[in-house]
C-alpha cells in the first residue's frame, strides 16, 4: 500500500524549459531502475513550472529515491536549469487507486 510520498515543484530558468522537460523525461529510465519507487510522474503546470510527484510503500522507500540516482541528477542539475532550488515537500498519500494498467 502506498502511504509515502514526494512532491517536487520546479521553476525553470527563462529559456531552459524544454531542457527542463528533457531533463524530466530522460528521468524515467533512472526511476525505471528503482523497485521501491511505485508511483513517478514528471508534472507541467505551465511555459515554466514542472514538478515531479512520486510516491512509495514506505519512509525506506522514499528514503532509497532521495539518495538515488534521479535525486542526485536533479541536484546537480538545479543551478544550471533552475531559477530557484527545487522545493521538495514529504507527504503522507491518504488515499490512492492505482491499476496494473498504466
Amino acid at each position: 500500500m502506498v502511504k509515502k510520498g514526494l512532491f517536487v515543484r520546479l521553476e525553470a530558468i527563462a529559456g531552459k524549459e524544454a531542457e527542463v522537460e528533457e531533463f524530466l523525461n530522460g528521468g524515467l529510465g533512472l526511476v525505471n531502475e528503482e523497485p521501491e519507487t511505485i508511483v513517478w510522474f514528471a508534472l507541467k503546470f505551465d511555459d515554466s513550472t514542472f514538478g515531479i510527484f512520486d510516491a512509495f510503500e514506505d519512509e525506506l522507500g522514499r528514503d532509497a529515491h532521495l539518495n538515488g540516482k534521479v535525486a542526485a541528477a536533479l541536484m546537480a542539475k538545479a543551478v544550471e536549469l533552475f531559477s530557484s532550488p527545487p522545493k521538495i515537500e514529504m507527504v503522507d498519500v491518504i488515499a490512492a487507486k492505482l491499476s496494473d494498467e498504466s
